[in-house]
């Protein structure tokens, strides 16, 4: 497939979010996709989780502090993000691993728009953008 094929694919898929850049150190050549999340850059090393579910957890783990985080799984924001507020019964967030997020970029393949989830008090690009995460 020739770049401007790509290109002209990409845009098909996805109309909405600003167009942004994922610029590879070691790579001339950046990879294009569209922003749902904070409009701001940043700079970190880039680093996968392949879990199935559990993006509200992996963005609060703290493993992950300061890193783009890649989510391997085809779709993302489809639930949103549940309520921050809910605590256990030992005063820890029931639907987190802590208190915030922690990754400094975040990285999808395909992003649901529309999230449908009982919990779901906002949206996944809305938490990033409060967050200042791209």
């Amino acid at each position: 497939m020739s770049s401007d094929a790509a290109t002209t694919t990409l845009e098909s898929l996805d109309p909405k979010g600003e167009k942004a850049q994922l610029v590879l150190k070691d790579s001339p050549f950046p990879l294009e996709g569209r922003s749902f999340g904070a409009p701001v850059s940043v700079s970190g090393e880039v680093v996968f989780n392949t879990g199935m579910v559990g993006y509200p957890e992996a963005l609060t783990d703290p493993s992950y502090r300061g890193q783009i985080l890649v989510l391997t799984y085809p779709l993302v924001g489809n639930y949103g993000v549940p309520d921050e507020s809910v605590k256990d019964s030992h005063g820890l967030p029931l639907y987190f691993e802590s208190g915030g997020i922690h990754i400094s970029g975040l990285v999808v393949s395909s992003y649901s728009w529309e999230h449908s989830h009982w919990a779901a008090r906002k949206s996944l690009s809305a938490w990033l953008e409060e967050n200042g995460v791209p």
